[in-house]
């Protein structure tokens, strides 16, 4: 047909070509796009977004590239009422949140693994410890997905094994989310809590957990997380029903304004001074106030009669929005999660963090490619020869997690970079989120490897060798120094970084962190508003548990 017989019979819709293709036809051409392209598609025309969003087979190739397991496919797809379109949702919504998330606080290590749960996202803490078969792990939250494929649900985990505290995720998740940010919620606002001072925001939190606690059946609580085999696919499938029945019979986790100010006052009361002490220390701290008082108006009066008129105006409003006035936005009030994008200062892969902010860092993994093949996450022990995670032959050797990276000095030339993230001591020796060691890329070691056999009694056999320094001794424990050193790439693909000076040595093998806590061993959480962020100044293992203590059912091999 000419072009002048098709314009005689109409001209032709692109619409109308792509509708005539058979649904198998567009599941197969669905496959090499992404999510965003069928949307762009179906934001063409009206049929075509009839089409596309009716276009199972089209969803369910996008479900496959995001959830390479069949039987996991096909057991969210059931829970979702068989909609390949709200399990892609899910999928494409959740993935900001995957990874790896961190907290300065404590010094041994705040590491937490995001992970997919059924049809959730579960975030689960990586606990401090030495060197054994299976990694211990605490919940941290969930997120579950509503019946469209909404990450809209939240768990708090923390306390007993049977509690959780219900809240929302915050309809503001950044799509480039590199902060979780704890917070509460009016029936009416989501913007203000930041305002509140910190006293206030750990008051609010404390008294909304207080309020939402709830406690779950004995078969849920006892109910895996996330799918370690198969045949955990129907039990999970029975605790999202359970734990969505519970949120909704919970109102979302919101309270009334009046319990949450009862409970503020209740606290309040009981955090009061005893009659026998309270004297002698309020004096004091009227001094000290009295003190501060004076000091803080004299710098206001000098700023101010330096500033403009805008400025004067700004001056003359409190730093931090009341609670009172927080409280009155609305009847009633929840816990929330909101995932933002900020701008960090980061120094080595690793962010400047508050300490009076209950939020959660995200830490950039990359990926290995030529040329940077070392990157990614790390595990390993002090000493030769070297401890291995599954090895039970070695305890007593002190666990640490080291996430490697590439990064160009100020000369432009690559540096490889090991920051730690974990360390399984019983007191910390380095700070969280050091250069255990860097090493330049481009030149190679003239040191030889100090050992000449493994723990097998296998020849050594060297591969690569790369020269830098190593962490050392500084000026105190904030501020460590470098040594020369040398990294050792072995012949099974393990990394060995040997101090010059001492021939102390650290091994490493990489990790895949979301099979061994697969595989690894749940223990108790600690209160869930520490056990999301722990704020305080710690140098010992706060997230450790007595043995034995735990009675969560362990995870199979």
């Amino acid at each position: 047909m000419t072009s002048d017989e098709l314009a005689g019979e109409g001209e032709v819709d692109g619409a109308e070509l792509i509708l005539s293709l058979p649904e198998d036809v567009l599941g197969l051409i669905s496959a090499h796009l992404r999510p965003r392209d069928l949307l762009a598609l179906s934001a063409a025309s009206r049929s075509l977004r009839n089409a596309v969003s009716t276009a199972d087979k089209a969803w369910l190739a996008q479900c496959r590239r995001l959830l390479p397991t069949a039987s996991h496919l096909l057991a969210w797809r059931a829970a979702l009422a068989h909609s390949s379109l709200a399990v892609c949702r899910f999928l494409h919504s959740a993935a900001p949140l995957l990874g790896l998330w961190a907290h300065q606080n404590p010094e041994l290590g705040n590491l937490v693994l995001a992970l997919p749960g059924f049809l959730s996202l579960v975030a689960v803490r990586s606990i401090p410890q030495e060197l054994s078969p299976r990694l211990l792990w605490a919940p941290v939250f969930e997120l579950l997905a509503d019946h469209r494929g909404h990450p809209a649900f939240l768990f708090l985990h923390g306390a007993a094994h049977d509690s959780l505290f219900p809240g929302l995720l915050s309809s503001s998740l950044h799509p480039l989310a590199n902060t979780l940010f704890l917070e509460a919620h009016t029936s009416t606002s989501t913007s203000h809590f930041s305002r509140l001072a910190f006293a206030d925001r750990r008051r609010l939190l404390n008294a909304l957990v207080a309020a939402s606690r709830l406690t779950l059946p004995p078969d849920v609580a006892t109910a895996p997380l996330f799918a370690r085999s198969d045949a955990d696919l129907p039990l999970l499938a029975a605790r999202r029903e359970a734990m969505l029945r519970l949120h909704s019979q919970s109102g979302g986790g919101m309270v009334r304004r009046a319990e949450i100010e009862a409970l503020l006052i209740g606290a309040r009361k009981t955090a009061a001074l005893p009659a026998d002490t309270a004297g002698d220390k309020m004096r004091l701290r009227r001094s000290f106030s009295a003190v501060a008082g004076f000091v803080r108006n004299s710098l206001r009066q000098m700023v101010t009669r330096s500033a403009s008129a805008n400025s004067r105006a700004e001056y003359a409003h409190p730093k931090h929005l009341p609670l009172d006035e927080f409280l009155r936005t609305g009847e009633s009030v929840g816990l929330s999660l909101r995932g933002a994008q900020m701008r960090l200062s980061i120094y080595r892969n690793w962010p400047s963090m508050h300490d009076n902010r209950f939020v959660l860092y995200k830490l950039t993994t990359q990926a290995p490619m030529p040329g940077r093949e070392y990157a990614g996450l790390w595990g390993g022990t002090f000493g030769w020869p070297p401890g291995r995670p599954e090895d039970e032959r070695k305890p007593g050797k002190a666990l640490f997690f080291l996430l490697l990276s590439y990064e160009e000095d100020s000369e432009g030339k690559l540096q490889l970079i090991a920051t730690k993230v974990l360390e399984g001591t019983h007191y910390v020796v380095h700070p969280n989120g050091s250069s255990m060691f860097i090493v330049r890329v481009g030149e190679p070691s003239t040191e030889t490897f100090p050992w000449q056999t493994d723990e097998e009694s296998r020849a050594v056999e060297i591969k690569r060798s790369f020269a830098g320094e190593g962490i050392a001794t500084g000026y105190g424990f904030r501020y460590p120094g470098s040594k020369p050193g040398s990294l050792f790439v072995l012949q099974d693909g393990r990394l060995a970084f040997v101090w010059r000076e001492n021939k102390a040595v650290l091994t490493l093998q990489r990790l895949d962190l979301e099979d061994m806590i697969r595989r690894g061993e749940r223990v108790p959480s600690l209160p869930p508003i520490p056990n999301f962020a722990y704020l305080t100044k710690s140098y010992s293992n706060v997230f450790a548990v007595a043995p034995g203590s735990t009675s969560f059912p362990a995870s199979p091999r």
